[in-house]
């Protein structure tokens, strides 16, 4: 009986290539960035962020500035900033890049407006994965670089005496997310965004936003464990302090908006599609090799991994 024949090396890769060549070429995903605060897209940073991203992951990267960037990240209102980038979003939904989807990186309190775009934007096209580096998204108890000086000791005690306040709430963006432990009352009283994004009045919560955010396929949250920006650093892994308490910190677990799944982060954990990372370095100091592994696989195209 006769020995079965082999293909050769030749024919086998002339295989290969042809069904290569008829395969439907991979599309990357574009992403957009925004960033934090005192910052603006044509800051040196932020275009080297964008731009080495887009350069490693062939995906389209776009930076979208709301206002004129530094000035308006402190003194517009989040839910102005919010409104602004939804609009921005609506004005790309119709290039053709983008009719698949994108996915989001969000720079500190630019966190805050990538959440708001994927839970209040109506028509916007698709989120599918969500990166957040130092994102506030629990809330801080602090006004954001102001450091531990005298001087800004008092005026934080000055801001906070009258945070939830409408003048300070139109005037000064960290206003907010900025959530008192010990004034709870108060702050979802007169706090005029973060109660609304994370859904924490039960009178007002909105089945809409959990649903979008519960959407997204995956939800990168970036913690930098020398963070002395953030108050606490762990906000940005959705960590906070127990109402009525500033001695204790809660991991996600056990907070209230993970326990009873406010905008589905319960739902996205459960799935596998949520990524807590510890990082060692201050407040957005992320290195190249650490972009690489933690952010650059969620922006490949997935058939590329």
């Amino acid at each position: 009986m006769a020995s079965p024949r082999l293909p050769s090396a030749t024919s086998f890769l002339v295989c290969v290539l042809a069904l290569a060549l008829s395969a439907p070429a991979a599309r990357s995903v574009p992403f957009v960035v925004f960033h934090g605060i005192s910052d603006a897209c044509s800051s040196k940073g932020v275009t080297r962020f964008t731009e080495l991203l887009s350069n490693w992951s062939s995906a389209e990267g776009h930076c979208i500035e709301i206002g004129d960037g530094a000035w308006d990240s402190w003194t517009m209102p989040l839910t102005e900033q919010t409104a602004i980038a939804c609009a921005k979003n609506l004005q790309v939904k119709s290039m053709s890049e983008l009719s698949n989807g994108y996915n989001l990186i969000g720079l500190s309190q630019g966190s805050m407006i990538a959440q708001g775009v994927i839970e209040f934007c109506d028509g916007a096209p698709q989120v599918k994965n969500f990166i957040s580096l130092a994102g506030p998204h629990a809330g801080i108890a602090s006004i954001p670089f102001c450091g531990s000086g005298i001087l800004c000791i008092l005026l934080d005690d000055m801001i906070k005496g009258e945070v939830y306040s409408t003048y300070i709430q139109e005037h000064l963006a960290p206003s907010g997310y900025i959530k008192i432990p010990t004034d709870i009352k108060a702050y979802l009283e007169g706090c005029k965004f973060l109660p609304k994004l994370n859904n924490e009045n039960s009178s007002k919560r909105n089945a809409t936003y959990k649903e979008r955010f519960a959407s997204l396929q995956n939800l990168v949250l970036i913690m930098f464990e020398q963070d002395n920006v953030l108050v606490p650093r762990e906000t940005s892994l959705f960590g906070y302090y127990p109402d009525g308490l500033f001695n204790v910190i809660l991991p996600a677990e056990e907070t209230t908006l993970y326990k009873e799944d406010w905008i589905g982060l319960k739902t996205l954990n459960e799935a596998g599609k949520v990524k807590f990372i510890n990082l060692s370095g201050h407040h957005l100091q992320i290195s190249i090799s650490d972009m690489k592994k933690y952010i650059l696989p969620y922006l490949e195209d997935e058939s590329s991994r």
